[in-house]
């Protein structure tokens, strides 16, 4: 079954892509949750000239994503977290801790943009998380956690 994502749905696509589906899958969860509709010839026909009209937009925000990215690199940030013998973390910092602090320093990104490997990070040190600003532009950002006794 092929449909159209009417919104970015993780590890299948993004929004306006056609993508072939099991059947259960997009009968059963993605139409009725308003993710994407059935692709039929008409709704590829309007869909296709939907991307040829939005295509300077797309291009316009890439260049917005791109100087997001060289802004991204040059920052330095560091995340304190309280922690104990070594190093490790009491708790532990996650893609919320490192969206709040770049918050802080003036990049609103939201939390479900950043991944960072192994979904959290339970000791100090040098680390590093992938920041989807668009689908076409990634960027691997570095962040170091303090550990401040408590």
């Amino acid at each position: 079954m092929e449909v159209i994502l009417k919104q970015d749905v993780e590890n299948l696509g993004f929004k306006d892509d056609v993508v072939s589906v099991k059947n259960g899958y997009g009968r059963n969860y993605l139409i009725p949750q308003g993710y994407a509709i059935l692709a039929t010839e008409s709704a590829k026909k309007v869909l296709a000239e939907d991307l040829r009209q939005r295509a300077h937009k797309e291009a316009k925000m890439v260049d917005a994503a791109t100087k997001t990215s060289e802004a991204l690199r040059r920052v330095e940030l560091k995340i304190e977290a309280k922690a104990g013998a070594g190093g490790k973390l009491f708790g532990a910092v996650t893609n919320q801790d490192v969206a709040e602090e770049l918050a802080k320093l003036g990049h609103q990104i939201d939390k479900k943009y950043i991944q960072i490997a192994g979904g959290s990070i339970k000791v100090s040190g040098k680390n590093s998380a992938k920041v989807r600003l668009h689908r076409d532009v990634v960027v691997d950002f570095h962040f170091e956690v303090v550990a401040v006794e408590a």
